[in-house]
């Protein structure tokens, strides 16, 4: 299975060690990873997500990024739109698109806390998903 991964280059110190964590879960399981883009935001992802999910050669996009709380609802805004947008990508092309991004209302020693969890289950979710599509469409 080819994957792609894209992550944020906001809050990169956390961004970037989920990337890690993605790339060693992929490896354990046996997928390539085809292509790798940082984008600045996770609220960037999504054109760059369509971009690759058009191309043939790529299975699933997983998504790794962080939105820490700040002083106003801002986190919640960029969640929500990046969750739904990515959700539409999804759909559109049926192919995963695991929505790795953590947050909203989370402090920064939260995001530090789920670096693993969340880009593991990220990396996961794309195979369980592709496997029961498979599944399904037979």
């Amino acid at each position: 299975m080819n994957i792609a991964i894209v992550f944020s280059e906001f809050n990169e110190e956390v961004t970037s060690r989920m990337l890690d964590v993605a790339k060693e879960k992929a490896k354990l399981l046996k997928l390539k990873i085809s292509h790798t883009c940082m984008v600045p935001g996770a609220y960037d992802m999504p054109i760059i997500v369509d971009s690759l999910l058009s191309r043939k050669e790529v299975d699933a996009v997983v998504t790794l990024g962080a939105i820490i709380k700040g002083q106003t609802k801002h986190d919640e805004v960029i969640s929500h739109a990046a969750a739904q947008a990515l959700t539409d990508l999804s759909l559109k092309y049926k192919k995963p698109v695991s929505l790795g991004i953590s947050g909203p209302g989370m402090q920064e020693r939260h995001a530090y806390a789920r670096i693993r969890p969340v880009a593991e289950r990220a990396v996961e979710a794309v195979v369980k998903i592709s496997q029961e599509l498979k599944r399904i469409q037979k």
